[in-house]
């Protein structure tokens, strides 16, 4: 048999929107600034796992973005309240969205609000998410042609209502063309807007075509990528196809009985790797060599054991388990709770056919030729070891808190679970642990017991650590006149303490209002975001004063802006002394009426002419800005009034 042949679609790789944002990224690195990108940027493990080397962290939220930093919007898009949160917080924005994408944002935002869009597509994928959220009328997301006719069936939608159909950019064009079939049958009236990427339509042509004249077609991307998932359904449907994310998955493929070997990628699939695959898989066909029918029969007998570790290739999916070639004469499966912990988890969305998985055996059935098989067993082997070797390597585990019990929480990490006393759960004494229940954390393990298989963690630990660094990197850039967002901390009666990320400072109660306050709480509540500006610094001690306070708030300012000397005003009496009364001529700022200004006749005391609370009409007569003092005159006016009159009257 001649050896096989190897192609690659010419479409294979990058689209515009992936490139367009993995440059804006390394651009945003060569500046210098601290980089974020809201999830990854992209879906392929291998370009996310460059940048985190490189510094570039990955965050689920706005509020994980320290100010100051820049957030790059990957080209799935966001909702638009993330953006407003990002620029609340003082972040810079890089955003690095499709053009196709905010096609789409735009034309369901210009939907009114009493319309009904329907969008095809994956309803948990973040581009969907996004478009979502641009939208001010009622969205119903369906996955499928046949999603579509059932909630077409189940509702009736009035002629009177705008309708548009809009997709994902990845959808797969031939289920777009069966819903737009569908749909023009019960909705004669609706717009339907064709939003699919053309590179994606020209990827998933050539890897029909492709996948027809082959006996083998590798798929290779992110298992995470839509459009990637999309490719291995689509050559599915023709072919042997075997989906890969790096080139190690390829080195043990059988390639016995194939003549032509296919090979496509996802939009966000490096050319690189695109390269390397097809080079191995160049090597593995002119290495491969027929079996004999020794070795062909030696094969047949092989066995295995319980315990044993294996590796072997999906062949088959069903709602509650998967059957596995793993080389040997028995017939594998793998039930979906020994793959899984998640009893909710869609197993056809997790695993296709064609993957390699490695897999413990559990039971062996010789008389009936099964073997069971696990993963999540091997998998919580491999966590065990590598949860109770942390406590010598220091390393810091990702897990999620999955219970708050008796003195302390439980969080889950590579299958293991770990306990976290309260006193190390959080950074201050008292905090609610509620709060971090279904939470993701960071944590060191301070102690394990491998014969009771129980070990003891701290989040603290790895927040004090994280506190440190911010606080060295905070005292070497820090001066005098620089504005920071911090979050309130605490409250005393005289200031407010604010924590700038690693290092708190404090508000003294005369920098929170210009107004005279009697308590903090008057204007800042705990956890506040706020603006603030350094006043002064004193690195021996540690101690930071804060501005709060807005030149364009100042009375005086205000002031200076709407009176001038010689101008009239009503005015509020709002205190009495026996040599004049003082009157609100503006928030924050009491002029004086002289007692020899209350009237044109003589007045005893003030109180005999005013009271607290009347209003009354005066003239400005002198604005003292340098001693902060303001004179009015009721007088004054009378003066004026009479001698009006007495003009009118000649």
């Amino acid at each position: 048999m001649s050896a096989p042949r190897v192609r690659v679609a010419k479409s294979a790789g990058f689209c515009f929107g992936v490139d367009r944002a993995v440059r804006m990224v390394r651009e945003e690195m060569q500046a210098g600034y601290p980089v974020y990108t809201l999830g990854e940027i992209i879906h392929n493990p291998q370009i996310v796992a460059e940048f985190e080397q490189k510094g570039v962290r990955v965050v689920c939220t706005p509020e994980e973005i320290p100010a100051g930093s820049t957030a790059v919007i990957r080209s799935h898009g966001v909702a638009p309240d993330v953006l407003r949160r990002l620029h609340e917080r003082g972040v810079k924005v890089v955003d690095a969205t499709c053009p196709f994408v905010r096609k789409i944002h735009a034309i369901v935002a210009s939907q009114p609000a009493d319309g009904v869009i329907f969008l095809t597509g994956d309803r948990h994928h973040p581009e969907v998410e996004g478009t979502v959220a641009h939208a001010s009328c009622q969205v119903y997301v369906v996955q499928s042609a046949e999603e579509l006719n059932e909630l077409l069936r189940k509702c009736k939608f009035s002629k009177e209502i705008p309708k548009i159909m809009v997709s994902q950019t990845t959808f797969s064009r031939a289920e777009w063309e069966k819903c737009e079939e569908i749909i023009k049958k019960v909705c004669t009236d609706l717009t339907i807007f064709d939003t699919i990427c053309i590179a994606t339509t020209v990827r998933q042509e050539e890897a029909a075509a492709l996948a027809k004249e082959s006996d083998l077609m590798l798929v290779i991307g992110g298992r995470h990528s839509s459009n990637t998932c999309k490719l291995y359904e689509i050559c599915a449907g023709f072919t042997r196809t075997v989906f890969v994310e790096s080139v190690h998955e390829t080195r043990r493929i059988s390639l016995r009985g194939v003549c032509q070997v296919g090979i496509t990628a996802g939009a966000s699939t490096p050319a690189c790797i695109i390269k390397e695959v097809g080079e191995i898989m160049s090597e593995n066909v002119n290495n491969q060599e027929e079996l004999s029918f020794e070795e062909l029969l030696d094969q047949s007998f092989k066995s295995t054991y319980t315990g044993e570790k294996v590796t072997g290739t999906v062949t088959g999916i069903a709602p509650n388990e998967i059957t596995v070639d793993i080389g040997t004469k028995h017939a594998g499966y793998l039930p979906v709770s020994e793959f899984t912990d998640d009893p909710g988890a869609n197993i056809a969305e997790l695993v296709h056919k064609g993957d390699r998985l490695e897999l413990m055996v559990v039971r062996v059935n010789d008389v009936e030729g099964t073997v069971m098989l696990s993963k999540r067993r091997l998998d919580a082997i491999a966590g065990f070891e590598k949860v109770m070797n942390a406590v010598d390597t220091g390393e810091i585990l990702d897990g999620t808190v999955v219970d708050v019990v008796k003195g302390g929480v439980l969080a889950l990490t590579n299958g293991v679970k770990v306990f976290i006393p309260a006193s190390q759960a959080t950074m201050s004494r008292g905090q609610d642990l509620n709060t971090l229940l279904k939470q993701k954390v960071q944590f060191k393990i301070l102690e394990v017991n491998r014969q009771r298989r129980r070990a003891v963690g701290s989040i603290r630990a790895v927040l004090s650590e994280q506190r440190k660094v911010l606080e060295e990197k905070f005292w070497q850039e820090v001066e005098v006149g620089k504005h920071y967002q911090g979050t309130v901390k605490s409250l005393t009666s005289y200031g407010a303490f604010v924590d700038l990320g690693g290092v708190d400072g404090m508000i003294h109660i005369s920098e929170l209002s210009w107004q005279r306050i009697r308590h903090p709480s008057q204007v800042v509540k705990e956890s506040d975001v706020v603006d603030v500006y350094v006043k002064d610094i004193d690195p021996e001690k540690k101690k930071i004063s804060l501005g709060y306070k807005k030149t364009e708030d100042n009375p005086w300012v205000i002031l200076a802006n709407t009176y001038k000397e010689g101008d009239v005003a009503k005015v509020k009496i709002v205190s009495m002394t026996t040599f004049g009364a003082f009157a609100q001529l503006i928030p924050g700022v009491d002029g004086l009426i002289h007692v020899s200004q209350i009237s044109t006749e003589r007045v005893g005391k003030p109180s005999d002419v005013l009271s607290v609370g009347q209003e009354a009409e005066v003239k400005i007569t002198e604005i003292d800005y340098e001693n902060k003092r303001v004179s009015l005159s009721i007088r004054a006016l009378l003066e004026e009034q009479a001698a009006t009159e007495e003009e009118a009257a000649e």
